[in-house]
């Protein structure tokens, strides 16, 4: 057993981080010249299958570092991967899974271990100034100080400055490990820091081979998870294996199958916001419950007990790091609920162009099929762009509602223009 065991689908990328792990343990101090480190990016190739790169600087590419950069798409394993190095790292047998090290990388608590995870929109200045002054102390009981910095992506300019301090002059036996979808998201300068190695999205079979082996989900619900998700580990997970989840999404595509009349796209919308909702609390409910309990342990208040006046601070403190949570979650949700129809709508559109491509709602392939024949391309590529307005409308602040509205009455308006054009 070991920490690798449980990624998928990025095995060159696995190879590069252990490599460089074992490296590592058998290595003098790090250098840290910001141009060498910055030369050190293995090609696409070589995130993506092929052999890893030499540097520029002439440094061999599973060379040690003090600063990487992780970059793939939502669900293909960022943050495991950075957590999974981390282990190896702080582990005395290099990443074996089993050991105190192990364990406590696994439940974020080990001393050399510092975690930067924001449940807000953005990451603040002041989170980042704690997390600088953190990377300045001396590992206490591993060879190294790992700094992980998920969603990296979340931090604006001013709040990204005072991270490329610390990474222009690290510690000797600090390493950073920043998390985000694309190197585009993150300031030059930053990039210019940092070591990339890129993931790709892991296949279907990949994923549903996971669920199978790690959560013993029946291969065929397995299969159908990881199509839905779209190769989304998380998700697929979700849908694997809560009935509501998959109830949700089959909810969600009938809806927008049944829309015919501007009627339909004001109650349809409305209800979207609905499934949104249910689909964000129960993602939140069962970790809320869990955090408020551990919290007034630590307090020293038992169950059932009334939080005392001096401690009411703390508590609403954490309340409010809830609340800002559930909001994101929310987006998330319509975000997810975006995704699935814009799957619907490339399923069909894949159907009515004749191409051989897998669906990604292969479950429900006769209705797909079914509206296919009934409607033509152009429509289709209408409620895309519809959906993909709506996107760009809800990131802008627009009222969710609204949103989810005009993208329903678009795609009632294309459907019914082009069923007066298809032939009966």
């Amino acid at each position: 057993m070991s920490v690798w065991d449980d990624l998928t689908g990025q095995s060159a990328a696995i190879e590069v981080f252990r490599a460089a792990a074992e490296s590592a343990a058998h290595s003098a101090p790090m250098s840290h010249s910001p141009a060498s480190d910055a030369a050190v990016a293995p090609t696409a190739a070589a995130a993506t299958g092929g052999a890893p790169a030499a540097t520029r600087a002439g440094t061999p590419a599973d060379s040690m570092t003090h600063s990487w950069l992780v970059t793939g798409p939502p669900g293909s394993g960022r943050s495991n991967l950075a957590y999974a190095f981390a282990s190896a790292l702080l582990c005395r047998f290099g990443g074996c899974g089993v050991c105190s090290d192990c364990s406590q990388v696994a439940a974020r608590t080990h001393p050399d271990l510092a975690i930067l995870a924001t449940e807000r929109v953005i990451i603040s200045i002041d989170e980042v100034r704690r997390l600088v002054s953190a990377s300045q102390f001396s590992p206490s009981v591993s060879r190294y100080r790992v700094v992980v910095i998920e969603d990296a992506d979340r931090m604006v300019e001013r709040t990204s400055n005072v991270l490329l301090k610390a990474l222009e002059e690290p510690p000797e036996r600090t390493v950073w490990i920043l998390c985000a979808p694309s190197e585009a998201d993150l300031l030059p300068t930053i990039r210019s820091r940092v070591r990339s190695v890129r993931l790709r999205v892991p296949s279907t079979d990949d994923v549903a081979a996971l669920l199978v082996k790690r959560d013993g989900v029946d291969p065929d619900l397995a299969l159908r998870a990881a199509r839905e998700s779209q190769s989304h580990i998380g998700m697929a997970h979700r849908l694997a294996t809560n009935d509501e989840a998959r109830a949700r999404r089959e909810e969600t595509i009938d809806l927008a199958l049944s829309v015919s009349t501007v009627g339909d796209a004001v109650r349809g919308a409305a209800r979207l916001l609905e499934i949104a909702g249910a689909d964000a609390q129960a993602i939140t409910e069962e970790r809320d419950a869990e955090e408020r309990a551990a919290a007034l342990r630590s307090l020293g208040v038992e169950p059932g007990q009334a939080v005392p006046l001096a401690l009411r601070g703390q508590m609403k403190s954490l309340e409010e790091d809830q609340k800002r949570r559930a909001t994101r979650s929310l987006r998330d949700g319509i975000d997810r609920i975006l995704t699935d129809l814009l799957s619907l709508f490339r399923d069909i559109l894949i159907v009515q162009l004749g191409s051989q491509v897998e669906l990604v709602n292969e479950s429900i392939s006769p209705r797909v099929r079914e509206v296919a024949s009934s409607n033509d391309s152009s429509s289709t590529l209408a409620a895309m762009d519809a959906i993909a307005v709506a996107r760009r409308r809800i990131a802008a602040n627009v009222a969710p509602a609204l949103a989810l509205e005009a993208m329903l009455v678009t795609v009632a308006e294309a459907a019914r223009s082009a069923s007066r054009k298809v032939p009966q």
